[in-house]
């Protein structure tokens, strides 16, 4: 259920609704646009018995809500995703995250402008590190990516350095002013990731570990939830969903490909995943094509197909020498296969409207 405000209310409009909802044992969920503010109605059984939740809310809630002072109207939300929903939230999120190497300090995910994020799948050692960074940064990437912790299908693939490869990441943000994105895994683990990492991120095979998202909402940092290999657009909404219910409203959708029969690439880029999600949700949303597809090759071309087709940001694996790589060298790309994709996505994202962040 959401509560749509006339135009006139006030403040004192906006609380008196709020105070009703906890009164019966319900949430609000305040968003203000430019031209309206609209309250999101969540909560479980309240102290009245009146049940919430997803199209349980007693009509007579609605009913009495309509009647409050500058209430234009209230209506039902379709989707068993609310905070997430496009109904909810009208206008676009924008996530900010600060980041002392572009021009204002901070850049700003969801916008007009294209994001790059680069660098290595894992971090292997300072000197891969690095190197990776001061490369990628030099031709225009903004945000570091490098995984300290790393899931693996084969327990004896390469998982990480842990609180060595964090530390090694801090150190590559002091030197070169990009925020880091790194995965987080586990609930436990979410606070010390916190200390050095400006954007969680939630992992493909962990979108619907509920007890991680409930922690990454909590904590307030921005997060990247990576869409389940075999999920579809509404369970992605209802993982997002999760970190929105617990405050945090600073989260980003990654498309990163999903699981069909095809055996020619790792996974099936699923390029519909960007116009579709902006009709569905108000969230930003990225591209992963690195994992999206698993072939070095076509990291390329399907990193300017996700920008035509409106990703707000890309995430992609570089490597000084990819072929050596402990974890994932075939779909990262080279240092010099980063260079020369950077003005073509620049063309790209001119040819829609849009530019990238540089500076």
């Amino acid at each position: 259920m959401i509560v749509v405000m006339k135009s006139t209310s006030s403040d004192l409009d906006v609380n008196h609704v709020l105070q009703f909802l906890e009164n019966h044992g319900l949430t609000g969920h305040l968003s203000q646009g430019v031209e309206r503010t609209v309250i999101g109605v969540l909560g479980a059984v309240g102290a009245t018995g009146i049940p919430g939740g997803i199209g349980g809310i007693n009509p007579s809630i609605g009913e009495a809500l309509e009647g409050l002072p500058n209430v234009e109207s209230v209506v039902r939300v379709s989707k068993p995703y609310k905070l997430a929903s496009r109904e909810f939230h009208p206008e676009d999120t924008i996530v900010e995250v600060p980041a002392a190497c572009v021009s204002g300090g901070k850049i700003r995910i969801g916008g007009k402008e294209v994001v790059m994020m680069a660098g290595p799948c894992t971090v292997e050692s300072e000197k891969q590190l690095m190197t990776t960074a001061e490369a990628v940064r030099k031709e225009g990437a903004v945000v570091l990516r490098g995984g300290a912790f790393k899931p693996s299908t084969s327990p004896y693939g390469f998982r990480g350095l842990g609180v060595a490869g964090l530390k090694l990441l801090a150190k590559a943000r002091a030197e070169f002013g990009m925020p880091i994105i790194t995965e987080v895994m586990t609930p436990t683990d979410v606070e010390l990731v916190c200390e050095y990492a400006d954007i969680l991120q939630i992992g493909t095979r962990n979108m619907q570990n509920y007890m991680l998202l409930d922690e990454v909402g909590r904590s307030g940092k921005p997060a990247v939830i990576k869409r389940g290999m075999s999920s579809t657009f509404e369970e992605w909404l209802l993982a997002a969903e999760y970190v929105l219910a617990q405050g945090n409203r600073n989260v980003i959708l990654c498309e990163r490909g999903i699981r069909t029969f095809e055996k020619a690439t790792r996974n099936t880029m699923d390029i519909s995943a960007f116009p579709m999600t902006r009709i569905l949700s108000h969230l930003p949303i990225i591209s992963d094509p690195s994992q999206g597809t698993g072939r070095r090759d076509l990291v390329g071309p399907m990193s300017l197909a996700s920008v035509a087709a409106g990703a707000d940001a890309l995430l992609i694996e570089v490597h000084p020498n990819p072929d050596e790589a402990l974890k994932d060298g075939a779909q990262s790309i080279t240092i010099p296969q980063f260079r020369e994709l950077m003005p073509q996505l620049e063309n790209v994202a001119r040819a829609v409207n849009r530019s990238l962040v540089i500076k």
